[in-house]
């Protein structure tokens, strides 16, 4: 396997491009360690059909979100015949897209906040009033984009003036948006890798929640803690969870499931297959408390790769 090329592809065009560039060179930069040869493939320099398959043999996905995520590169990567890392075209796409994940977690018995979702709408006012009063969701509503990662477009909203502000904004760049309740509690990731838990970390963002600058800059001062503060019939719960979330969504290699505890209930907010690797990224920190080291972690996320996952 040494002598396998494998291609890191990173950056992409989606707005968590930045986060994508850290995570690829530090997986190039652990497998060169490894000892393989690595070389790098940009999607925003040239389209991934230009990829060439004559001098690569394995490709380690390193791309967030659109794109990149969502099943779209995966396509590109079957179609070429070359074996690549994490989750395959559809459950990428179902892991993505919040309204197909919440529709498989509901019919699989796994707790998430109740729901509604909305298309770009001239009568937008009424329809908002219409599905909380449906649904039975009270304020302090969340209103986010059906396909994005990393928090972008997440708005947390007090009142019905807020919330229609918010969407009003948030369409204008998004076709679909999905309304949920704001849950409280405490914030709960699982890492799985190769269908096996690794663990679960807690995180105490200083920030108004998780969001972005509270996920990836240093200065947000997020407090993580490992192993998440849990009973331990709680901690196995998260893992049980996660695992089966996973297995539904009918994942590959490594994913990241966050969810938060409240009232004594797990709630999954989502299940990531493309999770950080960078510095701040929460899969290593989890793997490293288990012995697992950064290059082993990503060696074991790399030995996965397959074709028609």
């Amino acid at each position: 396997m040494k002598n396998k090329r494998v291609l890191v592809v990173l950056g992409g065009t989606s707005g968590e491009r930045e986060v994508s560039l850290d995570t690829g060179k530090a997986c190039m930069t652990a497998l060169k360690k490894k000892g393989y040869y690595v070389t790098t493939f940009d999607p925003k320099k040239k389209p991934l059909n230009l990829i060439n398959k004559k001098k690569c043999d394995i490709i380690f996905n390193a791309l967030h979100g659109k794109d990149g995520e969502d099943g779209v590169a995966q396509s590109y990567f079957e179609y070429l015949r070359i074996p690549y890392t994490h989750s395959g075209v559809i459950s990428s796409y179902n892991a993505m897209n919040k309204l197909s994940s919440k529709e498989i977690f509901k019919k699989n018995k796994i707790k998430s906040p109740k729901y509604f979702a909305l298309h770009k709408t001239i009568s937008l006012k009424r329809e908002l009033k219409m599905n909380i009063k449906r649904q039975k969701i009270k304020f302090p509503i969340v209103v986010k984009p059906t396909n994005e990662g990393s928090s972008i477009g997440v708005k947390i909203c007090k009142n019905i003036l807020d919330l229609f502000k918010s969407t009003k904004t948030l369409f204008k760049s998004y076709e679909t948006l999905i309304f949920e309740p704001f849950i409280g509690g405490q914030e709960i990731q699982v890492a799985i890798l190769n269908d096996m838990p690794l663990g679960a970390i807690e995180l105490e963002p200083k920030r108004k929640f998780y969001d972005y600058k509270a996920k990836y800059s240093k200065k947000a001062n997020t407090k993580h803690i490992m192993p998440a503060n849990l009973k331990q019939s709680k901690y196995k719960e998260a893992l049980q969870i996660a695992k089966k979330a996973h297995k539904v969504l009918n994942c590959k290699g490594v994913t990241r499931s966050d969810f938060k505890f409240y009232n004594n209930n797990f709630y999954l907010l989502e299940t990531n297959t493309q999770p950080g690797m960078t510095s701040l990224s929460l899969v290593p920190e989890i793997a490293k408390y288990k012995g697992i080291s950064f290059e082993n972690l990503i060696e074991k996320i790399l030995l996965d790769a397959s074709l028609n996952r």
